[in-house]
């Protein structure tokens, strides 16, 4: 496939460009205001691209998309899941015999999520920062494989020390993937395409956590019997990022096709950190608007973010069902 053909493949049915020169199939994208004013153009959308954004791309984009979808989404989806079954089952061990086994008290709970918090805050901005330096096929999934390991390890526990050392260290290796699979994301799909796939990578923490387990150290076993097949599949699955994937499943074309497509966003390549940079990230507003919003999002995020609801049903003097559903529904703690 030629860059002409790429080019007209990626802007057909897709871009209208403000001048006559982005409608030329042999348009050439050496110049970076050329590419700038491909951006800036207005999208040609139908109806049916509001149901689902590839209905209204070309053949040969909708089944690159297919295939990227396949294989991102299906990583993301039930990683995430994963992680967010094992923040609501700390809460349900805790509940369901941990607590009489080590001779818990609740505030050692606050403790057990607290250490895993601050292993996680730690690790997201050096995890991502090492996502541009090291494949993310090699990265991510080699945490997530670490991230198992320490999960059963929990099952062994048999005092409260090495439960907070062990979920230090599972907070330490979780916090690649959740900030990882954005930058994944991010580096892959057009504006237009964003929302939809960011929607699906949430909605799997909405199924997790549903129904409970009758034996708290199955909780943890189980997390690592779902989870270690998902870690090993991302060293064969994850596609890096375009300007340096080496995915099976991509042909040469389309791996030309998703630069195009990243070029005409005007998104930025990998480059080297300075100083400037640092400062430009540190004093932008944004980054502390949105962690303000992302504590207060986490904190009324239910089971994982203030278990409430689970420890309110264990000190209850009335009777309970064996199984006790918990937040079917995903609605707030009260």
């Amino acid at each position: 496939m030629s860059k002409s053909t790429i080019s007209d493949v990626v802007t057909k049915g897709d871009i209208q460009g403000p001048s006559s020169s982005t409608k030329s199939s042999s348009h050439e994208y050496n110049s970076d205001s050329q590419s700038t004013e491909l951006v800036q153009g207005k999208s040609k959308r139908s109806w049916r691209s509001y149901v689902w954004d590839t209905l209204d791309k070309s053949p040969e984009e909708r089944r690159f998309l297919f295939k990227l979808d396949a294989m991102i989404l299906t990583l993301a989806f039930l990683g995430y899941f994963i992680k967010y079954l094992d923040q609501v089952n700390i809460t349900n061990a805790f509940v369901s015999g941990m607590k009489e086994d080590l001779k818990l008290f609740s505030n050692e709970l606050n403790y057990m999520q607290t250490c895993w918090t601050v292993g996680y805050v730690i690790g997201e901005i050096p995890s991502n920062l090492l996502l541009t330096r090291i494949r993310p096929s090699i990265w991510i999934p080699a945490c997530e494989v670490l991230w198992a390991i320490l999960t059963i390890l929990l099952a062994k526990c048999k005092t409260t020390t090495q439960v907070y050392v062990l979920r230090f260290f599972i907070g330490l290796a979780e916090s690649v993937f959740y900030p990882g699979m954005q930058y994944i994301i991010g580096s892959w799909y057009r504006r237009d395409e964003l929302a939809k796939r960011y929607c699906i990578f949430h909605a799997s923490g909405a199924i997790a956590g549903v129904g409970g387990f009758k034996g708290w150290q199955w909780l943890f076993i189980i997390d690592t019997v779902i989870s270690l097949p998902i870690a090993i599949s991302g060293f064969f699955l994850m596609p890096d990022l375009p300007e340096i994937t080496k995915a099976w499943y991509f042909s040469a074309d389309e791996i030309a096709l998703a630069k195009e497509r990243m070029r005409l966003e005007g998104r930025a390549t990998r480059a080297s950190y300075t100083k400037a940079k640092f400062k430009k990230i540190f004093s932008s507003w944004h980054i502390y608007l949105l962690t303000a919003l992302y504590i207060f999002f986490n904190n009324g995020n239910g089971a994982s973010g203030q278990p409430a609801f689970q420890l309110w049903l264990s000190q209850r003097d009335t009777p309970l069902p064996r199984s006790t559903p918990i937040r079917p529904l995903r609605l707030p703690s009260p």
